[in-house]
């Protein structure tokens, strides 16, 4: 938000306080100052400065008030005059092409002159005719026929907004002569409105921050109205449909108003707080919202009043009927949907609830009565239509964040008397105010003792009581506990143990973050208390980047839509039962996953054109519903996905081959091993996502860890990953890290040589690796310390429907050189059992 330095001055006595030292004090107490605008005002004294200055001073010898007393037209162009100009002690003649002094031309001396900023020869300003923001120096110079050598200035050249089609007219009240400085000088602080002081969107709360953090008096907002019309009651009414929507509205009225542009100062105000002046009544409303924080919107009540047919105009809160529509004041029409809050009447939608109004009762140039609009509305609601519409408003801005119900009161008799000094006309007794839902501000107490504990420091409970009084709160001080009652401006400030660590963030920052020593800590650290399933999870992301893995943080949120992809077309893919949220960022986030299979493969598609291997794993929960029950299971899921080239090309080697089936394995078993998970079986799966005998279970113990395969060809469709196949394993985490051995046994490394010999196999077809390895090492025992499958063989040889299994086996004793007849009789015994288990002969 931009805050004028002289708006600021109205509610808290600066005195003679640099900007550098007011930019530091704000921005201590939780007001980020990001940038300083110099409108006039000179640079702060000091060669170093902390923030950021952008603008230019004007010397008083420069720049000043001067008047206009006669506009004549110049002899040698029609787009030109001549102005008569004072400054106090001198006439000038100025040269000026400025429109808007065209209506002057001719007209001899004028009977009430004109009141311009000045700027004298030399003086350095914005050229006003060039893009951007460029300097110039005045300089004596001749334009057909005529010389000048001073100028009247339009906004732009002075740097107060970009607005340079016409000079400025000053009020009729600035004083001939004055420095410019002191008449109008200024400067604009930029400050990052953080979401947690959205009280302070305002000038007044920003006064308010700034006389508690410098211990001055705050000046409390005029908001005394002459009511002189005839009584408001049975001319206005509010009627609202759900108070949690709109917890109060306030209704004022202001009768026979002129529009017209507003003051200078206020135009120019509005101009420095980045807000375009529209008219006197609009402006007013502008104003009051930047003052107090509080937005407003005026209706032109004769609109009403026509839409009622005659009758007593009928406010109307609710939310919006399908296929309801409403063209905004930006002239754009929108379809409204039935969750966003209304301002109505018996004739149809005004307005779009603390968003932006409707251009049909919106005021016009013929506008002769007003009705103005205070209110509160749902925060979440007003987030929700922003989101919707894609619609963004300074209301909204304020509304969306929160705004208190107390407000409305102040700000709609603060924008009648505005608009009533501005505007002219009469204000109508009384105001219409239905607030049915006030908001409980919370009574929160404390002890000195735990603020001090909780700080490090030594305030007295007096002291606290005043830092929270400087902010507003009421406080009552009982000798060690402060009791303080929540001011009708904080949405902020909890209940309970949640208020009490607000009310201390309030005390520590306005006492000051940099008073507060540093001191090492009364009491000794708790112990650390050892969480063995994180430390698991640690080991085991440490241990799938080893083995080339990148880890995703993914949303777990989707799309019954996305989470279908992962599934054949014409699979009867569950719909129902989704834990939705409420306030979605995106359709695409709409409800938790329950498929973490998804997720890797979105990742994989986003990713597959930034790299020839792609290689992840994310560790997270899916939500599955539970019946009966209104909460989710949260599963912890483990899945790996491979896709791409084995090993980056390399110019010496051949063709890259992609990864495959095994490339996972390797993977899956490198990690159980890591983890100490042995004795692991994999089984023939199917799996709704992965290719028809390509899948394989990971069973452990007799309980299935999870499944891994290559991805379905009829799911690869729904996809856009190409053509190399992608590999998927899908992981039940508690299952995993429930196998895990924490402790496991240690063998010392043989002292004695091993025995080494391969062994080939014939099989029938049906019969697994696996299975035959089980009889190895059955037969072979204690010694045969090793098993390894190094072939494959199917041909003409070994016969129809058999296969050779190939294994190198590695035969060790502790403490022994085994023998050739220790190794003839363990032999032997495979042999046996291989042909009495399996049916298996040696493949001669």
């Amino acid at each position: 938000m931009k805050l004028p330095l002289s708006w600021l001055a109205e509610y808290v006595e600066l005195d003679e306080l640099d900007l550098e030292t007011l930019a530091k004090a704000m921005t201590m107490v939780g007001l980020e100052v990001e940038e300083i605008r110099r409108v006039g005002l000179p640079m702060p004294p000091g060669e170093k400065h902390e923030f950021k200055y952008t603008g230019l001073s004007w010397p008083a010898d420069k720049f000043v008030v001067a008047q206009v007393d006669e506009v004549m037209p110049h002899p040698n162009a029609d787009r030109l005059v001549l102005c008569r100009v004072s400054d106090g002690s001198e006439e000038f003649i100025v040269l000026t092409g400025a429109p808007n002094l065209f209506e002057y031309k001719g007209a001899g001396p004028l009977a009430q002159p004109l009141k311009v900023a000045y700027a004298r020869e030399g003086a350095i300003l914005y050229d006003g005719h060039q893009p951007g923001r460029k300097l110039m120096t005045l300089k004596k110079m001749k334009i057909r026929g005529v010389e000048s050598s001073s100028m009247i200035c339009s906004e732009k050249e002075l740097g107060i907004s970009d607005e340079h089609e016409g000079v400025i007219i000053l009020d009729g009240d600035a004083p001939t002569g004055m420095p410019l400085v002191d008449y109008m000088g200024d400067a604009v602080i930029d400050v990052d409105i953080l979401p947690n002081m959205m009280r302070d969107a305002s000038v007044w709360g920003m006064a308010r921050e700034i006389a508690a953090a410098l211990a001055k008096p705050l000046r409390e907002p005029d908001a005394s109205v002459e009511m002189s019309g005839p009584p408001i009651k049975g001319r206005a009414a509010v009627e609202i449909k759900d108070s949690e929507l709109n917890p109060r509205f306030v209704l004022g009225l202001i009768e026979g108003v002129t529009i017209k542009p507003s003051p200078y100062w206020v135009r120019r105000r509005l101009n420095l707080a980045g807000m375009r002046p529209i008219n006197c009544i609009v402006d007013a409303t502008n104003y009051v919202m930047l003052e107090l924080g509080e937005p407003l919107h005026a209706f032109d009540y004769d609109v009403l009043v026509k839409r009622a047919a005659g009758g007593v105009p009928t406010i109307i809160t609710r939310t919006a009927h399908p296929g309801e529509a409403l063209t905004t004041l930006d002239g754009v029409a929108h379809t409204l949907d039935p969750e966003m809050e209304l301002v109505s009447d018996t004739a149809g939608p005004l307005s779009l609830a603390g968003v932006m109004g409707g251009m049909e009762s919106e005021v016009n140039p013929d506008t002769v009565n007003v009705l103005l609009e205070g209110a509160s509305w749902n925060f979440i609601n007003v987030r929700k239509t922003v989101s919707k519409l894609k619609i963004n408003s300074e209301a909204a801005y304020r509304f969306s964040r929160g705004v208190h119900p107390a407000l409305a009161e102040l700000a709609v008799r603060m924008t009648l008397k505005r608009m009533l000094e501005w505007g002219g006309g009469q204000v109508a007794q009384g105001l219409v105010d239905h607030y049915p839902n006030p908001p409980e501000d919370p009574v929160i107490t404390l002890s000195a003792e735990w603020v001090n504990q909780s700080l490090g420091t030594e305030i007295s409970a007096q002291e606290m009581a005043e830092i929270l009084t400087r902010l507003a709160f009421v406080c009552e001080v009982d000798g060690d506990r402060i009791t303080a009652h929540t001011p009708p401006h904080r949405l902020d400030i909890g209940e309970g143990l949640i208020g009490r660590a607000d009310l201390l963030e309030e005390i520590s920052r306005i006492y000051g973050y940099d008073r507060i020593p540093a001191r090492r800590l009364d009491q000794p650290l708790p112990p650390q208390m050892v969480d063995p399933g994180l430390m698991l999870q640690e080991t085991l992301r440490d241990l799938l980047v080893n083995l080339g893995l990148l880890e995703l943080v993914a949303y777990r949120m989707t799309s019954p839509e996305r989470e279908a992809r992962c599934f054949p077309s014409g699979y009867d893919v569950p719909t129902e039962d989704y834990i939705e949220i409420k306030n979605p960022i995106s359709v695409e986030r709409r409800v938790m996953r329950r498929n973490i299979l998804a997720t890797m493969l979105e990742a994989l598609e986003y990713n597959r054109h930034l790299d020839q291997r792609l290689a992840f794993f994310e560790i997270g929960p899916v939500f599955l519903p539970v019946d009966g029950q209104v909460l989710p299971h949260e599963k912890q899921m483990l899945s790996i996905g491979i896709m791409g080239l084995r090993d980056l090309p390399y110019w010496a080697d051949g063709e890259p081959a992609w990864m495959d089936f095994y490339d996972l394995k390797g993977i899956v078993e490198g990690m159980l091993a890591g983890l100490h998970v042995h004795e692991i079986e994999y089984r023939r799966a199917e799996h709704p996502s992965m290719h028809p005998g390509k899948t394989a279970e990971i069973v452990h113990a007799g309980k299935v860890l999870g499944v891994m395969g290559e991805l379905h060809p009829l799911v690869k469709v729904n996809t856009e990953l190409g053509d190399p196949p992608v590999y998927l394993a899908e992981i039940d985490l508690d299952l995993l890290l429930a196998a895990s051995r924490s402790l496991f046994d240690v063998e010392p490394i043989p002292a004695y040589p091993p025995v080494l010999e391969d062994m080939a196999v014939v099989v029938d077809e049906a019969v697994t690796a696996a299975e035959v390895e089980t009889v190895l090492r059955k037969g072979g025992g204690e010694y045969l310390t090793r098993v390894q499958l190094f072939d494959i063989y199917r041909g003409k040889q070994i016969g129809e429907g058999k296969k050779s299994l190939a294994f190198n086996l590695t035969y060790t004793a502790p403490d022994r050189t085994l023998t050739d007849r220790d190794v003839g009789k363990l032999r032997q015994r495979i042999i046996s059992l291989l042909d009495q288990e399996l049916g298996a002969v040696l493949r001669s």
